[in-house]
């Protein structure tokens, strides 16, 4: 396998199943309504509006919805439905890509000590997650770029400001990670940390980047690498950082997505400083993802220091969060060696499409987790928006670059 077309080639069916997917993220995961439909939800944290929100979690065997941090989740799907936008046409997406940002722009403060902030609760009901705003923004900053008007951008500038005016701690590379809105300041962290701060060196979507390149701040850019080189002092193992939550340090287990929220920014840092130590450390984390694949192209969310992992609680979305990485890679670096654990990625993912299933919740949404056996024989599916929601970005980068290079050609 030499290229990206090498990739399409092998999966034949990949533009419908990113058409499926995206329809299953509009007609089916989003609210069309201010109030929740039925009841029974433990994570609905309050919201003034609902509509344009994903849920973000259901259960195949109970046929329940729930969430976990709508913000966040939806600002990700936002980016999924503009990327898929761009490259189709369809203003179906558009629209709902507009509604989810609507929902995200109503949880946000306009005035105050505070303006700026999003109310992005995630692990408590009464607490901010400074990481689930950060997460937010490139979905904003890429709606922006196929809107008229400034009102995405200057949302998510305004996010981006109470972050890194409240949260960052200047010289540390850290980012306090978890605010009280009430008392108006910032608590110890929901998970261990080797920081002597209640934060974590957030780098996430490469967004402090960004936001100099829209704004000329060198301020954001000076957290951009502050952050970094925090990250690079306290890398363990290559390419991951299991010293910070959602890790389990303790245990040895890392996060499925960390090293696509840490390692890929630094692809980022290393086109705009050119310095070789970013595209090395980049390669590191990309390498680990390699490391982490199983022998089917998938990933289990539980992956210890020695690759070992549970038999079941996969994590559909780290693979193809894996796969945008190394999409990404491969055009900085021409480097073949990513090319098929691509293919073998989006193979793997396209396999857990529910094409024709019995329950319509799920048609055309991308499998995120089989839970272990509870001695019944309900279904151990498990659904997140998650999945989904980077399949669809990993398709729409792979497929966009591809025309940008037959463009090339052609021209």
């Amino acid at each position: 396998m030499r290229s990206l077309e090498d990739i399409l080639e092998s999966l034949p069916g990949l533009e419908q199943s990113l058409e499926m997917a995206c329809a299953w993220l509009t007609d089916v995961a989003q609210i069309r309504t201010d109030e929740l439909p039925g009841e029974g939800y433990k994570h609905a944290f309050h919201k003034p509006s609902w509509k344009g929100a994903f849920f973000g979690e259901y259960s195949a065997a109970q046929q329940h919805w729930d969430f976990f941090c709508p913000i966040w989740h939806g600002g990700q799907a936002v980016k999924a439905l503009t990327q898929a936008y761009r490259l189709t046409g369809n203003d179906r997406l558009l629209e709902a890509s507009q509604l989810g940002a609507e929902f995200i722009l109503n949880n946000q403060i306009q005035s105050g000590d505070d303006a700026g902030m999003i109310y992005a609760f995630e692990d408590h009901h009464d607490k901010i997650n400074t990481s689930a705003i950060l997460e937010t923004l490139d979905g904003l900053f890429a709606l922006d770029r196929v809107s008229s008007g400034n009102v995405y951008r200057d949302a998510g500038m305004a996010a981006a400001k109470w972050c890194r005016d409240r949260a960052w701690v200047k010289g540390e590379g850290i980012v306090l990670d978890l605010y009280d809105p009430q008392e108006k300041l910032f608590l110890d962290p929901a998970y261990p940390t080797i920081s002597k701060f209640a934060g974590r060196p957030l780098a996430d979507d490469a967004i402090w980047l960004t936001c100099f390149q829209l704004t000329d701040d060198v301020l954001y850019r000076q957290a951009f690498y502050d952050v970094l080189e925090c990250l690079l002092r306290t890398e363990q193992p290559s390419g991951n950082w299991v010293n910070y939550g959602p890790c389990l340090r303790e245990e040895g287990y890392i996060h499925p997505r960390h090293a696509y929220w840490w390692g890929r920014p630094m692809i980022a840092a290393w086109r705009d400083s050119g310095e070789e130590r970013f595209l090395d450390a980049a390669r590191r984390s990309a390498q680990w993802y390699v490391q982490a694949q199983r022998i089917d192209g998938g990933l289990f969310r539980s992956t210890n220091l020695e690759f070992k992992t549970a038999s079941f609680g996969h994590a559909t979305s780290g693979i193809v969060c894996a796969a945008a990485f190394w999409i990404e890679l491969f055009q900085a670096t021409g480097e073949t060696c990513w090319l098929e654990p691509i293919q073998n990625a989006l193979q793997f993912a396209m396999s857990l499409q529910f094409v024709e299933p019995k329950d319509p919740s799920l048609k055309g949404c991308i499998l995120e987790k089989v839970l272990p056996p509870d001695g019944t024989d309900a279904s151990p599916y498990h659904i997140r928006d998650l999945g989904t929601t980077f399949f669809i970005q990993a398709v729409s980068e792979l497929l966009a670059a591809v025309r940008r290079q037959d463009l090339k050609i052609a021209t």
